[in-house]
């Protein structure tokens, strides 16, 4: 293949157990993914844990466990929440893993030798919880975290500075000449205007008031700072500076590979300024795209387990089913701006799109083909009349939304665009009336072209919704008879023979409303090892 694919999400800092506001850029990171694959790329998904920094220090302490104990229990807990999501990553990164150390030290080394970092100060405003130093401005008279507003503390200590300054012009070329760096545009803008225009100061990359870290070969009491060491994931995951850097070779180095960061608000400033920094300074090439997703709002925020608003995502894929989880992710929240759940739209968006308009014509269509055709999909007639020229148009118009939609990662347009094709479908049911035409023996062939266009709307569906419905899009096509081999995009060009429907169990069922909102707002307040019993 030529075309290649990475995409990565953000290290998570396992300071305590993921809910559904974490799950959340993982499963899309996974749809595209999936979605790209299905398109003909070569794909490589990356995601994993940033396990270093004095906070994971002290949590540990407070634990009474070493700190590696602590992350190791807390990773078994993402890596089970991905398989539960379906989260289909290539590689899972952890800081503290050897390989990751050895990149880390080995380009430390390689900036010290390029007076890129260079040893002296640093006195400001530490946030412990966003392992972020801030200003007297920054932190203003109360002394509060700009991010996350928690107290900061006052400190001093022996430091090593990246350099911005000798990569700030050429950086500034790259946002001038690559207007889709960073999406959504107005994170550019920010970036601008907040960080660089004000004057950027040299980034501090080592730390000695805590050891749990990277330490610096050529002066071990410095541990490398969070942000230099958690960045480097994305390219110490591929093998840079190791022995064996043939995926580096083949999912960075070639022009060819398409690198997308996936991040959340909090960290743009580090992705979209100093990373580049970095890579600048290492002589490589730079992503293709940042994209920064939105929040997972509540109605009273962000989710908080103070604020009883906490989604946890076991008890949720339990009841309703992966691919319910997976498609109101995708679906409602629109890529790249902040979304809400709440469980009236959790229950309506599962009625409306996955039970009523997906599973609801594939119901009727199946039940019609054994009815009027003894189970047997019809093929090999074109369009007989207007209602199914504009149904095939539609088909046509759907696939080329799609893609276009995911090469630009405009997630939510590309599935929106099949739930339309399926609300024609079902339309065009009402519009045909299959059930006169089959009282009408000179109405058979038009009988027999409606039920072969419905197929092949719920084949297109089936197969543009297999990266989010990674179980329910075999079923449907399992119901339709359609073998393996057709199961994938080259088939949408293609006529379809005739197959033998087997009739099934709903896909989805309908939710009864009243009951499921109770349940979920019962199970936003339960404690999480509550929530599932």
């Amino acid at each position: 293949m030529d075309k290649k694919f990475y995409i990565t999400t953000p290290i998570y800092y396992p300071s305590a157990a993921p809910h559904l506001g974490h799950a959340y850029c993982s499963v899309l990171a996974d749809i595209i993914r999936r979605s790209k694959a299905l398109l003909g790329y070569d794909t490589y998904f990356l995601t994993g844990l940033d396990e270093h920094g004095e906070k994971i220090e002290k949590n540990a302490a407070a634990k009474g466990v070493s700190p590696q104990q602590f992350v190791d229990h807390v990773a078994d807990t993402f890596l089970s929440l991905w398989k539960l999501l379906g989260v289909s990553y290539d590689d899972f990164i952890r800081t503290t893993q050897k390989r990751h150390v050895e990149t880390v030290q080995k380009v430390f080394h390689r900036f010290l030798e390029q007076k890129d970092v260079y040893l002296s100060h640093y006195k400001g405003w530490y946030c412990v919880h966003e392992e972020t130093f801030w200003t007297d401005t920054q932190v203003g008279k109360e002394h509060l975290c700009p991010e996350c507003g928690r107290p900061v503390e006052e400190k001093e200590e022996e430091t090593y500075f990246f350099s911005c300054q000798k990569h700030l012009e050429k950086l500034l070329q790259y946002f001038d000449e690559n207007s889709n760096f960073i999406t959504p545009s107005g994170r550019k803008v920010e970036m601008l205007n907040n960080f660089i225009k004000p004057g950027l100061n040299d980034l501090c990359v080592t730390r000695t008031s805590f050891d749990w870290g990277v330490h610096v070969p050529d002066n071990p009491k410095h541990v490398v700072y969070v942000w230099l060491d958690a960045l480097l994931n994305y390219i110490s995951a591929l093998g840079y500076l190791q022995e064996d850097d043939s995926k580096f070779e083949k999912y960075w180095q070639d022009p060819n590979t398409e690198i997308v960061h996936l991040v959340g608000a909090d960290i743009t400033r580090f992705h979209t300024i100093y990373w580049p920094m970095f890579l600048d300074a290492l002589n490589l090439r730079l992503p293709n795209r940042i994209f920064v997703h939105g929040l997972m709002m509540m109605k009273d925020g962000k989710m908080s387990k103070s604020k009883g608003n906490v989604v946890y995502v076991e008890p949720l894929v339990e009841r309703y089913g992966v691919d319910a989880v997976r498609y109101y992710l995708a679906s409602e929240i629109i890529f790249g701006q902040d979304g809400q759940f709440t469980p009236e739209l959790f229950v309506d968006r599962v009625n409306a799109d996955l039970a009523n308009n997906l599973g609801n014509l594939l119901s009727r269509t199946v039940s019609m083909i054994g009815k009027y055709f003894d189970g047997v999909t019809p093929s090999g007639f074109k369009d007989k009349g207007e209602e199914d020229a504009a149904l095939s148009n539609k088909i046509h118009e759907t696939i080329q939304i799609y893609v276009a939609s995911i090469n630009d990662l405009k997630v939510t347009e590309a599935y929106h665009s099949v739930m339309d094709l399926l609300s024609m479908g079902n339309k065009y049911i009402e519009v045909k009336a299959p059930w006169a035409l089959a009282k009408d023996e000179s109405k058979k062939e038009e009988l027999a072209a409606c039920m072969e266009h419905l197929v092949k709307v719920l084949h297109t569906a089936a197969t543009l919704l297999r990266p989010i419905l990674i179980t329910k899009s075999d079923l449907l096509e399992d119901q339709l008879g359609i073998p393996s081999s057709y199961r994938n995009f080259s088939s949408l060009d293609q006529d379809l023979p005739s197959f033998k429907v087997h009739k099934g169990e709903p896909l989805f069922l309908r939710l009864d409303a009243q009951k499921e909102n109770e349940w979920l707002k019962e199970m936003m307040a339960t404690p999480k090892e509550k929530a599932a019993a």
